[in-house]
């Protein structure tokens, strides 16, 4: 399930390792302060400090900030990167890309569709403690689950 490099990755600069497996769904925001890596399916918004990972089997469906990003899944919405961004040859990236510098490789056999961009804006790169307070009290404005 995960490579050398992932592991590697979410080692002593990463304090927070978050996992999403396979079979897990979910649905609204999603802050990280480390790597995220996702095998299940994710619906809304994502903020990851560090790195996203999008396993083979992951499917993501969202709206993501993030320094780096792999994409050897399914990514769907649109993607403000400040680092790296890397399409595995299993991975299909559909939406736009909003990255510092050209920094977006796309293996033989991956899948981009959509728009790259380069921007000078420092501004939205930045992840402020705005923007997690709102992935924060955006999740918590869902309604509770009822058992019955």
């Amino acid at each position: 399930m995960f490579s050398k490099k992932d592991l590697d990755s979410a080692g002593a600069g990463n304090k927070t390792l978050t996992i999403i497996g396979e079979g897990v769904v979910i649905e609204g925001n999603l802050y990280s302060p480390g790597t995220t890596r996702i095998d299940g399916v994710v619906h809304g918004e994502i903020i990851a400090e560090k790195e996203i990972i999008i396993g083979k089997e992951g499917k993501v469906e969202a709206n993501v900030r993030t320094k780096d990003a792999t994409i050897a899944g399914s990514f769907t919405g649109n993607m403000i990167a400040s680092g790296e961004v890397e399409i595995t040859s299993s991975g299909k990236f559909s939406g736009n890309l909003t990255q510092k510098d050209a920094l977006l490789t796309i293996e033989k056999g991956g899948i981009f569709k959509g728009e790259s961009t380069i921007s000078e804006d420092e501004k939205i790169f930045e992840i402020k403690n705005e923007d997690k307070k709102s992935a924060i009290l955006n999740s918590q404005k869902s309604p509770a689950l009822e058992f019955q």
